[in-house]
């Protein structure tokens, strides 16, 4: 067992959007240093992941949970700024912690409402989001966020996955990248089969689409990789309710609908001409809450379409808490549940 940082002590509040969790780091999480937020992302990671443990990993957390941890903006701007944590390490865009950080900004005073509305810039490791709170007579506010610049990346491909064969996908950024594919080239169901089967299906065309196929940010090296799979039902966009399961995280699954992955389906679908400016989808989750995403606007044309997506949903309160790292407690900064018992030596 390798020793670890001294007492840790972090006040945090729990909220959920669309049921997926977000704990956001209130006090306790010391000053990142760097001169950008991916730079900051990077210090967070060096020198202060324990912490990622401890708030998000087994006794505290679980392997669903999901983060925020606030920070100094870089850019002129933001007015607020975040990074994204889950079990596994650090997201470049979340749009359910969005979401719930444009409630907690205004609930917490950070930023002020002028006649029911409030709007603010959220720098995240992806870019600037736009984030606009309305009091609209609700028990939560309605919150939405215009993205960064999305695309469709890869179109069309092919690749075989080890136990399925060849399988057709795309690649679309919104704020991460995603590989999309309904879940019926899989020759399954998204709304019957067990998630479980949902879940492994995503996993293997992650895995086989990273060790395969190369993906490049246009100009941010650190947003350059694939942060996970979304898996939808054979609903086209606009023309009804569509739902979709991300799997993310080695297979950690979103409850939400996933607010960067309803941006980057979007933009998939605006380069595919099946989507038009200003035209409205609500996607679901698995947890039977729906966002709504619209397509705000487009530059550039063919496969160079670019796109901003508004994605708006609603997010409430579940819990506050302090959390304490006692000095000799062997799980202090955080542990996952092994498969095995036999891993429990491997430590």
């Amino acid at each position: 067992m390798t020793s670890l940082p001294e007492q840790a002590r972090l006040r945090v509040v729990d909220m959920h959007t669309a049921g997926e969790p977000v704990r956001i780091i209130e006090e306790g999480y010391p000053e990142l240093e760097g001169a950008t937020i991916l730079a900051r992302r990077r210090d967070a990671l060096a020198r202060f992941d324990h912490l990622r443990r401890m708030a998000m990993l087994e006794p505290r957390g679980h392997a669903g949970m999901y983060g925020v941890i606030p920070t100094t903006p870089s850019d002129p701007a933001a007015d607020l700024a975040v990074l994204f944590t889950h079990q596994e390490g650090y997201s470049t865009m979340c749009g359910h912690a969005t979401i719930a950080i444009g409630r907690w900004a205004v609930d917490s005073g950070r930023v002020a409402m002028t006649d029911g509305r409030a709007t603010f810039g959220l720098e995240a490791p992806c870019g600037v989001v736009q984030v606009e709170v309305e009091a609209d007579g609700g028990t939560s506010p309605l919150v939405s966020f215009i993205s960064v610049e999305s695309f469709a990346s890869h179109r069309d491909r092919h690749i075989d996955v080890p136990g399925w064969g060849p399988i057709a996908y795309d690649i679309a950024f919104g704020g991460a990248y995603y590989v999309i594919l309904p879940a019926s080239r899989f020759g399954l169901s998204l709304a019957d089969t067990p998630v479980a089967e949902l879940v492994a299906a995503g996993v293997a065309i992650t895995d086989a689409v990273r060790a395969a196929v190369p993906i490049a940010h246009p100009t941010e090296p650190d947003l350059g990789f694939l942060y996970g799979a979304i898996l939808t039902d054979d609903v086209a966009l606009g023309m009804g309710v569509s739902s979709n399961l991300c799997i993310f995280a080695e297979g950690q699954i979103d409850r939400s609908p996933t607010g960067s992955g309803v941006t980057a389906r979007i933009a998939l679908a605006a380069a595919r001409g099946e989507v038009e400016v200003g035209q409205s989808c609500e996607v679901r989750g698995i947890s039977g809450e729906a966002f709504t995403g619209t397509l705000w606007s487009v530059h550039g044309a063919g496969g160079q379409l670019v796109s901003r997506v508004k994605v708006a949903g609603r997010a409430y309160y579940a819990g506050r808490a302090e959390f304490v790292a006692e000095p000799g407690d062997p799980f202090a900064h955080g542990f996952e549940l092994p498969t095995r018992f036999g891993d429990v030596a491997a430590r």
